[in-house]
């Protein structure tokens, strides 16, 4: 039985194949002198530069160049001068604006004020990590339940005060609430009282940013590989498990992001304080202090609430800096 190899190889055959050998030279030929870097005519080598990203990159940095850093070199600039805003006139003072802060405890007696604020942000990620867990497991209604949590992150902040300020005023809804709950005796003059002002007002700021870290949590919940539970689940790992040892190591860089997101809020605090008591009864901030000293107070002192601006910029990079040291950011691995 003989075997049947094909046609026999002839002339029209190895043109053929030469055709597609030049074919093929041309192409690596033509890849090579893309790729290849152009001669000068000084005999040098120039790389070709791709000027397209570069090109798309200039707005942004240009506005973020403008209405950032030169502001804030400006402000820099201002701190060391006794200037009132208005003038054109600023004598240089030296580090006489620091001197005034770090020599006055009163301007920094509002840092306590903070302190409401930052522990109000741990409830705040707290209930936006358990809510971000648990919708994103199947669970009815769920799409509902995003969207109500979101919402308040939508609301103008000027709004929400005004909002509040109705919620917590004397006979209001809160008073009636807890009137009709039989609770009567634990209304109080909410914006008014010293000693429980300063908790209103953080348990406004957590109704309204618990949804942006909600949002934050659940895309990164939902940015797992779910064999991942599928495997923990043949394990015998419960939903607790699958949080401790899945979810939270994985979620660690926005759990990161969020705490301080949290320190540099909790020391930046100004819309609903100052829209819902002007700083009043305890509750002025270290922000609100800053505005009234630069456009409030008779004569303005530009000079100084831009040294306290300035202050307040180093203790924010501090405490970050603090943060990402004692908590690294780490590769995780969970294959």
């Amino acid at each position: 039985m003989g075997i049947t190899t094909g046609p026999p190889a002839g002339p029209a055959s190895g043109v053929r194949q030469a055709l597609r050998r030049g074919r093929a030279g041309s192409r690596v030929g033509t890849r090579a002198a893309r790729t290849a870097p152009r001669v000068g005519p000084d005999g040098r080598r120039r790389r070709r530069v791709e000027l397209t990203p570069y090109l798309f990159l200039l707005v942004p940095v240009g506005l973020l160049v403008t209405f950032t850093y030169v502001p804030v070199m400006n402000m820099v600039g201002y701190s060391f001068t006794d200037w009132n805003g208005i003038s054109k006139d600023r004598d240089v003072v030296g580090l006489a604006n620091y001197a005034r802060i770090f020599g006055g405890p009163e301007y920094f007696e509002v840092f306590f004020v903070s302190l409401y604020y930052f522990a109000a942000s741990f409830v705040q990620m707290g209930l936006a990590l358990y809510f971000a867990t648990v919708l994103s497991f199947s669970t009815r209604f769920r799409n509902l339940f995003k969207g109500i949590l979101f919402f308040p992150y939508l609301i103008n902040g000027v709004a929400i005060g005004f909002t509040f300020l109705y919620f917590f005023r004397p006979g209001g809804t809160l008073d009636t609430t807890l009137a009709a709950l039989g609770l009567e005796a634990l209304t109080t003059q909410w914006l008014g009282n010293p000693d429980v002002i300063n908790v209103s007002l953080a348990g406004t700021s957590v109704w309204r940013y618990t949804g942006l870290n909600f949002v934050l949590f659940l895309g990164a919940i939902q940015s797992i590989n779910p064999h991942l539970y599928e495997a923990a689940e043949l394990d015998g790992a419960n939903r607790w498990d699958q949080f401790r040892w899945i979810i939270l190591p994985s979620i660690k860089p926005v759990v990161t992001l969020s705490f301080i997101l949290a320190v540099s809020g909790s020391l930046a605090v100004f819309e609903i304080p100052y829209v819902m008591t002007g700083g009043a009864n305890g509750s002025e901030t270290f922000v609100i202090q800053t505005i009234g000293l630069a456009f409030e107070m008779r004569p303005r002192r530009v000079g100084l609430a831009s040294a306290m601006a300035v202050v307040l910029l180093l203790f924010v990079l501090l405490i970050t800096w603090i943060q990402r040291k004692v908590v690294p950011d780490e590769k995780v691995n969970l294959t």
